[in-house]
């Protein structure tokens, strides 16, 4: 499954999943463009380790959120590149409220961040694709997009993430005949750290049946497995990465 030489973009790959993403990749021989929003220090640190592993990278300051940066960022990627073969679609504002604790900011927030983001940026890297005749776009959804789990507070989320799923199976029809799949990998709950206590209990107490949450690694394997040769036949898909949480 050789991925060396191939060049991805993968929005907010400086932590968490994105980071993991980025670093399983760069570990296979891909090249490497990340983008991130403010945290300058942090998009450094990932670079030094994408480096380290004697993987090309390089980072872009751009809001996925904002249609004309996201169109700079697809453009010095695929210059820096020369092509570009894989778009990850990983940026995603998240809170823990229930709608009626929802301001219409953050509402707007959440959905730009998950939604518009993700529409934004395969708009952005589809014509580059498209000459190619070859392309990845895997999105990083989430459970909640097909299940609640007795969840009352991630409403914005949800609804945004079940767009993700909708667009996916959407530009995977549309993208088909030019040589580009798009799918969609669903994780549970990854990254604990940043979570109340009482929101990391709650993960744990509905955690899945093979007993603990997956990792960034985990999400990453589907990643590399969607960007690869063997995948070639599907597209329009859904991946749930989650233990068994959806059993």
């Amino acid at each position: 499954m050789s991925l060396r030489q191939r060049c991805a973009l993968i929005t907010g790959g400086t932590r968490g999943i994105g980071k993991g993403i980025a670093l399983s990749l760069a570990r296979e021989g891909v090249r490497i463009a990340i983008s991130y929003r403010t945290n300058k220090s942090a998009a450094q640190n990932t670079l030094r380790q994408i480096q380290s592993l004697g993987a090309e990278c390089f980072a872009v300051e751009a809001d996925a959120t904002d249609s004309d940066k996201v169109q700079f960022l697809a453009d010095t990627a695929a210059e820096r590149f020369g092509r570009l073969d894989i778009l990850v679609n990983n940026v995603g504002t998240f809170y823990w409220k229930a709608v009626v604790e929802t301001t219409h900011e953050e509402w707007q927030r959440v959905i730009a961040s998950n939604l518009f983001s993700t529409y934004y940026m395969s708009k952005a890297v589809v014509p580059v694709m498209r000459r190619q005749r070859w392309g990845r776009i895997i999105n990083i959804g989430a459970v909640g997009a097909e299940r609640a789990f007795g969840q009352a507070t991630i409403s914005a989320y949800a609804a945004a993430k079940a767009a993700v799923v909708s667009f996916t199976r959407s530009l995977a029809i549309e993208e088909a005949k030019h040589g580009i799949t798009v799918n969609v990998i669903n994780p549970s709950n990854v990254d604990e750290k940043d979570l109340t206590l009482d929101e990391a209990r709650r993960i744990r107490d509905t955690r899945s049946p093979i007993g603990r949450p997956p990792s960034a690694d985990d999400v990453a394997a589907a990643v590399k497995f969607f960007a690869s040769d063997e995948a070639d036949f599907i597209t329009g898909q859904v991946l749930n990465v989650s233990g068994g949480w959806m059993l």
